[in-house]
């Protein structure tokens, strides 16, 4: 399981102009499921973009996670966190969840961080999405579960 996460001011994700998804201060979290993905990767993966310490403390430093600011957290699905363009000019998806698999995934990742009193939006599984964003320093960081 992959999570590019991003450290926001405000984010938010539309689906035909219908926002399904908007959080202030915080972090957008753009997560990709693996064919070797359980609910042990959600669980795991969760707790560590919780506990994240990328915010910044009252010195300046990033010190604080997403529980200590009290932050949100937007959740979009990004199954192209797993292309492999290592041959040729079209990104290869082999190693990507299928979407059945994925699916239930994605919401034990969420399931797992609202756990934690972490209030968590949704992008919409599968649908074109479009997400805006107001990074924040900018901080982004990718974090994969063991392999």
């Amino acid at each position: 399981m992959r999570a590019l996460i991003q450290r926001v001011n405000e984010a938010e994700v539309r689906v035909a102009d219908e926002v399904v998804g908007t959080i202030g201060p915080g972090m957008l979290v753009l997560l990709g499921i693996g064919r070797e993905d359980d609910g042990e990767s959600a669980e795991w993966l969760a707790s560590k973009c919780a506990h994240l310490r990328i915010f910044d403390d009252a010195g300046g430093r990033m010190n604080r996670s997403l529980i200590d600011t009290e932050g949100s957290a937007l959740v979009v699905s990004q199954f192209t966190l797993y292309a492999d363009t290592g041959k040729g000019r079209r990104p290869s998806y082999e190693r990507a969840a299928d979407p059945e698999d994925a699916i239930g995934l994605v919401e034990a990742f969420c399931s797992a961080l609202e756990r934690f009193d972490i209030p968590v939006e949704r992008g919409r599984f599968g649908a074109m999405m479009e997400v805006r964003l107001i990074n924040d320093g900018p901080v982004t960081l990718m974090v994969e579960t063991p392999a």
